[in-house]
C-alpha cells in the first residue's frame, strides 16, 4: 500500500533509467559474514531503527508514469517482506541440505573459508543470474543465511552507486574508524623572479596539454569501442546473451600490506597500480593454462571501469552524502573508462607488469575520461531516451573482456545491528562479459569476488589463485628490489 502524504514523486536519474533496463538491469550484492550466530529478533529491530530504512529511495516504489517516465514513490515499507531467512545449510553447489548431510562440512565460515564460503558463494551466483528483485517494493532485500552466520543485502544499482551504498555502510555499523584529519602542509612562500614564474607557467601549460590529448585519445576509443571494435576472441570472452548464462563466484584473497610492500618497489606507485598489474599478471596465467601458446605476445584484454566522478571523491559522513548541494552528493555519479591490460607470457622480472600498470594509469589521471562519458550518458539520455544508452552500454559490454570496480572499505573491523562482522565483499548480478571482478579492502584485508560464466570459465578457484600469484610473485621481487 503507497502512502505519498506530503512527498512528490522524483524523477528517476539518468543512470537509475540505465540500470532498469532488461539488458543493463544491475543488482548489487553484498556480503557480510558475522563471526557469530545471527539472531534474527536483532537483526530485525536494528534494521527497523536503522539509516536505510530512513532512506527516501529504500522507503520508495519504483513506477512509471502514463507517458512511461519512471519516478520514485513513496510507501510505507514492511520490513518483513524484505527479510528473506534461511535456516538450512548449503553445499557447496548451493543446494540446501538436511540436517544428516552436514557431517563432514567445514565450518569455518567466521573468517570466510571452506565449504561454507563456497556455498555461499554459488548461492550469491545464482541469485545474480535467475533472481530479480521485486518491483511491487523498494527495491532492496535481505537475506539471512543463518546456518553460515551470513547477511547477503541485495540492492538495485537504481538506488545508488557504491560510494553512497559504503556511506551508508560506514554510517549504519558500529566502530566506524573515521580518518584521521590531514595536518595542513606547511610550504614555504615562493620567491619571485622571472624564471621560477616561466617554469610554474610551462609546467601548467604541459598539463593542460596532457589533459587535453589524453582526454580527446581515451573518449574517441571509448566511443569506438562502444560502436564496433571488439577484443579479439579468447577463452574468458563473453557477449550478446551472456548475462543469461549460469553463474560460478570465487574469491580471491589478498593482504593490503603485501599490496603496499610491491608498491614500494617504483617511486610514486599507488595501490591501485598493484591492482592492475595483479589483474594483468593472473590473466596472463590463466591464458596461459588454458592455451598454452595460443596468444600472440602483448595481445588487448579490454575491461570497463565506473569512477566516482564527484567533486568530493572520498568516502564522507552520510548526512554530507545526502544534502542537496553536497560535493559528494547521493546517488549513480559515476563515469565510465576504459581498462586495457596485455597478455604476456611471463619473464624473469615480474615488476614488469607494474611499470607497464602506472604508465597506464597515470596516463588516465590526467585525463577526464570519466566526466565526459559521465556527460555523454547524460545527454544522449535527454536526447534520444534510455533505449539507446542502454544499447550502447550494451554493446560496450559485448565489445570487453571484463568489469573491475575496487573500494575502500572499514579500516578496523565492525560491527553491524551489534554482530562483529568478521568479512565483508561485494559483487553485483551477471553482465554479458563472461568475468567480472570487484574488489573491497576490510581490516587490511582485500577480496576481490570474481563472478564468471562458467560454461565459459568452469574454475573460477584456479583463475583466483592465479590472482593470488601473481601478488606474491611481485612482492618477491619487491622485497628484492628495495633491499636492493
Amino acid at each position: 500500500m503507497t502512502s505519498r502524504g506530503a512527498f512528490s514523486d522524483e524523477p528517476l536519474s539518468p543512470a537509475g533509467r540505465l540500470f532498469i533496463d532488461p539488458k543493463t538491469d544491475v543488482v548489487i550484492h553484498c556480503i557480510a559474514i558475522s563471526k557469530n550466530p545471527i539472531d534474527l529478533d536483532v537483526a530485525k529491530t536494528a534494521l527497523k531503527s536503522s539509516v536505510l530504512v530512513q532512506h527516501p529511495r529504500f522507503c520508495s516504489l519504483l513506477v512509471r508514469d502514463e507517458n512511461g517516465f519512471e519516478h520514485w514513490r513513496r510507501t510505507e515499507l514492511d520490513i518483513d517482506r524484505h527479510f528473506i531467512v534461511i535456516n538450512n545449510r548449503l553445499n557447496k553447489p548451493g543446494k540446501f541440505v538436511g540436517e544428516h548431510e552436514t557431517q563432514g562440512f567445514d565450518d569455518d565460515e567466521g573468517d570466510g573459508d571452506g565449504d561454507g564460503e563456497a556455498a555461499v558463494n554459488q548461492y550469491v551466483a545464482d541469485l545474480s543470474v535467475s533472481s530479480p528483485l521485486s518491483m511491487d517494493k523498494p527495491l532492496w532485500e535481505l537475506h539471512l543465511l543463518k546456518a553460515h552466520k551470513c547477511v547477503v543485502f541485495r540492492i538495485h544499482h537504481a538506488l545508488g552507486d557504491g560510494f553512497s551504498l559504503m556511506s551508508m555502510l560506514m554510517a549504519g555499523s558500529g566502530k566506524v574508524d573515521v580518518p584521521a584529519a590531514v595536518p595542513p602542509v606547511k610550504t614555504e612562500g615562493i620567491k619571485s623572479g622571472k624564471r621560477r614564474e616561466w617554469f610554474w607557467l610551462l609546467s601548467l601549460l604541459w598539463g593542460v596539454f596532457k589533459m587535453v590529448r589524453y582526454t580527446l585519445v581515451f573518449v574517441l576509443e571509448f566511443a569506438v569501442r562502444s560502436l564496433f571494435v571488439c577484443d579479439m576472441k579468447t577463452v574468458i570472452s563473453g557477449g550478446n546473451g551472456v548475462e543469461l548464462w549460469p553463474r560460478k563466484l570465487a574469491t580471491a584473497k589478498f593482504l593490503l600490506e603485501d599490496m603496499k610492500e610491491v608498491k614500494m618497489a617504483i617511486p610514486n606507485t599507488t595501490i591501485n597500480d598493484v591492482m592492475l598489474a595483479m589483474v594483468s599478471s593472473g590473466l596472463s596465467r590463466y591464458l596461459e593454462h588454458r592455451t598454452p601458446n595460443a596468444l600472440h605476445e602483448g595481445l588487448r584484454l579490454t575491461g570497463v571501469a565506473m569512477v566516482n566522478v564527484r567533486a568530493n571523491p572520498r568516502l564522507q559522513e552520510l548526512s554530507e552524502v545526502m544534502e542537496k548541494n553536497s560535493k559528494a552528493r547521493w546517488g549513480n555519479k559515476f563515469g565510465a573508462i576504459l581498462i586495457p591490460v596485455f597478455h604476456h607470457k611471463g619473464g624473469n622480472n615480474p615488476l614488469q607488469y607494474l611499470k607497464r600498470a602506472k604508465v597506464m594509469n597515470d596516463k588516465k589521471k590526467h585525463s577526464m575520461e570519466a566526466y565526459f562519458t559521465y556527460k555523454i550518458r547524460d545527454l544522449v539520455m535527454t536526447l534520444l531516451g534510455p533505449k539507446y544508452v542502454c544499447l550502447l552500454y550494451y554493446k560496450l559490454l559485448c565489445n570487453t573482456t571484463f568489469t573491475i570496480s575496487n573500494f575502500v572499505g572499514p579500516l578496523e573491523h565492525i560491527t553491524l545491528a551489534g554482530h562483529p562482522i568478521s568479512n565483508i565483499k561485494f559483487n553485483t548480478s551477471s553482465l554479458p562479459q563472461a568475468i567480472s571482478m570487484h574488489m573491497l579492502s576490510y581490516a587490511g584485508r582485500v577480496e576481490m569476488q570474481l563472478l564468471v560464466a562458467k560454461d565459459i570459465i568452469p574454475d573460477p578457484e584456479f583463475l583466483a589463485k592465479c590472482f593470488q600469484d601473481a601478488l606474491l610473485e611481485m612482492k618477491t621481487a619487491a622485497i628484492a628490489t628495495n633491499k636492493a
